[in-house]
């Protein structure tokens, strides 16, 4: 794999859905939070759950399962929002992901790391960087940079930006 996309040893946060595994990188990740409620906002994209309320901030939150097209799922205690930093027209942005279940941070060797496959996974190769191996276990390492498009990106930010509005007008008056 090319020296430029991997360093020596990689930080990755692993997750799972749907019996597969999959991770981004750690410096991607601004935090993980427990399951908590989502609110849906209406004419949205099928993948977009919803927004949640992070300490002020309206962050959006995407349905991987969704985004993937993998079949939907009930939540359960184990489902998780891994809060990433997405970075678009020289912006960082946050972004909630809705995962199945947070499993650990691993470190994988640049030489464990091998290019993207072209078939055989639920997601598009585009959005992956390379395929780890922690033991005897293929990870799905995501590029979360490419895994939105430029209008997908517009529409999470719209969609921010218009629940910040509402939640403002609605505030008290001091």
């Amino acid at each position: 794999m090319e020296s430029q996309v991997f360093s020596q040893t990689n930080q990755c946060l692993t997750f799972v859905m749907d019996e597969e595994f999959f991770a981004v990188e750690i410096d991607s990740v601004r935090e993980v939070l427990e399951l908590t409620t989502i609110t849906r906002v209406p004419r949205t994209s099928e993948f977009m759950r919803g927004v949640i309320n992070l300490r002020g901030n309206a962050v959006p939150v995407v349905d991987m399962r969704c985004k993937f097209g993998m079949p939907k799922a009930e939540d359960t205690i184990n489902t998780c929002i891994i809060i990433l930093e997405i970075e678009s027209d020289n912006e960082v942005s946050l972004m909630g992901a809705l995962v199945d279940a947070v499993r650990e941070v691993i470190e994988i060797r640049a030489e464990d790391i091998q290019p993207a496959p072209k078939m055989g996974t639920a997601v598009s190769p585009t959005f992956i960087k390379g395929m780890g191996r922690q033991g005897d276990e293929f990870v799905i390492i995501l590029d979360i940079q490419k895994l939105f498009s430029l209008h997908e990106l517009t529409t999470l930010h719209a969609t921010r930006d218009l629940v910040s509005q509402a939640e403002v007008e609605a505030a008290p008056v001091a």
